[in-house]
């Protein structure tokens, strides 16, 4: 029985993943920051573990418990909206360290096994937004991107060791809590010089008619890398996400 490793499973995108895997009968091991055994089925093949990817020792002990290790899921991250004049700095750090070296820490901590036994498969999971030009989450969008430019040298990095690594882009859901988790961070609403730009888009975000991501679109997503050897390096979730891909070329 194969064994995944999810990184933010209290919510959205890994908390359907990590049910769409033990639905099909996989090993999970669902990691958030504040474990919660009741966002999941009771199940023998589900180990939960609290996992915040900016402690190292954290990772360490995270690693250590979940033993064996297939494949890996970087998905823990949060998003913010605001302009990058008015960003709080302290707020891209954690940004940054969150979405990015998070991500590192984990390859890091688990590539090693992958390493030694020549099989294992990497999943990150960014964002479509590095698809396009967006104003207001440009320092989310550059986390993002910042993943993407690793995993592709990362890719070639572990090729011949059997390790296999794909990247996946979710567009925008209304089914995460990245919303809830931005607005905290909003800057610029009093600012008269920003205030209509934001205003503007946050009613874009509003329309209802757009096309979106699903949280079981980013499951299957997941699935097809997970399970599919002949499956693309770059995998759009969500209709908007294919629609960006498309346009981007």
């Amino acid at each position: 029985m194969p064994t995944i490793l999810i990184t933010g499973c209290s919510s959205g995108f890994g908390l359907e993943t990590a049910r769409l895997f033990l639905d099909r009968d996989w090993k999970v091991v669902a990691t958030m920051r504040s474990p919660n055994a009741d966002l999941l089925p009771a199940s023998d093949n589900l180990q939960i573990l609290p996992l915040d990817v900016t402690d190292s020792a954290s990772i360490i002990s995270a690693v250590d418990a979940a033993g064996s290790i297939d494949v890996l899921v970087n998905n823990a991250g949060f998003g913010t909206v605001a302009p990058i004049e008015l960003i709080n700095p302290e707020t891209a750090r954690t940004l940054f360290e969150t979405n990015t070296l998070g991500t590192l820490a984990m390859l890091q901590a688990v590539l090693p096994q992958f390493r030694e036994r020549r099989a294992g498969i990497i999943i990150n999971v960014t964002s479509s937004v590095t698809l396009r030009i967006l104003p207001l989450v440009g320092i989310y969008r550059a986390s993002k991107a910042a993943v993407n430019a690793l995993t592709e040298s990362l890719a070639i990095e572990v090729e011949p060791f059997g390790v296999r690594v794909h990247i996946i882009l979710p567009g925008a859901s209304p089914e995460t809590s990245f919303a809830v988790n931005a607005m905290p961070h909003l800057r610029g609403l009093d600012n008269p010089d920003y205030a209509p730009l934001i205003e503007s888009m946050m009613a874009q975000f509003r329309m209802s008619d757009r096309p979106v991501t699903h949280a079981a679109d980013v499951a299957n997503a997941v699935w097809q890398a997970a399970t599919d050897p002949t499956a693309p390096f770059r995998i759009a979730a969500g209709k908007d996400a294919e629609e960006w891909m498309t346009q981007a070329g």
